[in-house]
């Protein structure tokens, strides 16, 4: 166990990351160690691609009480406090919705979606799982019509039959001159996510440090996947789970022995902070 009385930022990435590779699942021996390094004084921050629904309940569970970093840096929000002054949200111009409406068989898209805070909009119910999405089942009003779409989203989920999803961001991104940025989540799905230019995790991070009066060289991070490059170059501790894409390894400062479905954040976690030095 190192020096580590001073408050650290921990950012985790969710799915392929904490979470188990089924989407949902958090072991009592994860729960159990973010407890005793969150009583250390340090703080646990959720920092996902997904959009803030469909990580609340991942929230509740672990009982955080910190900031939540959600759509790759889009909306930065403090769940319990609605009113939180450091709230920051970034958008998409909906003309972009039209014109992907125009394009998606250009893209060879299974599916896209506009994703507000609270609200989403899908193009097609087809063959697409509603706990995707945090939900049961569908409803009339989560239809895309061009006319629900009168706010600019925070970001648009996509689903692509092609196999190379990281060509395809990089064609989306030509396509659309560079205006947007598309990741791509770690886990099962590999959804494809589009946010407004220059937004990332780390754009994100950089917010919260400044918020929480952490320095930089107290930031640590733990990811599996593309959407975590910026953060990994951001922070000055960045652990790739054991099951990380080849595309994220080349940026972590360490490639743990355990991937995701191992508690591999978890054991980490207790190895820096609460197991002694022999």
């Amino acid at each position: 166990m190192e020096n580590y009385k001073e408050r650290k930022l921990i950012a985790i990435d969710l799915d392929g990351t904490t979470l188990q590779s089924d989407g949902r699942s958090i072991s009592r021996y994860t729960k159990y160690i973010f407890k005793q390094v969150e009583s250390l004084g340090h703080i646990i921050c959720i920092t996902t691609g997904r959009p803030f629904r469909m990580s609340l309940d991942v929230y509740r569970e672990l009982e955080l009480t910190s900031p939540v970093i959600n759509f790759n840096g889009a909306l930065i929000s403090m769940p319990n406090d609605k009113n939180w002054e450091h709230t920051k949200s970034y958008y998409i111009d909906r003309s972009f919705i039209f014109d992907l409406l125009r394009h998606q068989q250009n893209f060879n898209l299974h599916f896209f979606a506009v994703e507000y805070r609270r609200k989403f909009f899908l193009n097609t119910f087809r063959n697409v799982e509603p706990k995707l999405f945090g939900v049961e089942k569908f409803q009339p009003y989560n239809r895309l019509r061009a006319d629900r779409v009168t706010e600019n989203p925070h970001a648009v989920l996509l689903s692509t039959r092609q196999k190379d999803k990281l060509a395809l961001a990089e064609e989306m991104k030509r396509h659309y001159n560079g205006k947007i940025d598309v990741g791509v989540w770690g886990g099962p799905n590999g959804i494809l996510e589009v946010v407004p230019k220059g937004i990332s995790k780390a754009s994100g991070l950089n917010h919260l440090l400044k918020v929480l009066d952490i320095p930089l060289e107290n930031l640590i991070a733990f990811g599996d996947e593309h959407n975590d490059i910026e953060m990994f170059k951001l922070a000055p501790q960045a652990y790739a789970m054991k099951n990380a894409s080849a595309r994220l390894t080349p940026y972590a400062s360490e490639i743990l022995p355990w991937t995701n479905d191992e508690d591999g954040v978890a054991r980490q976690l207790e190895k820096l902070f609460l197991t002694p030095d022999k």
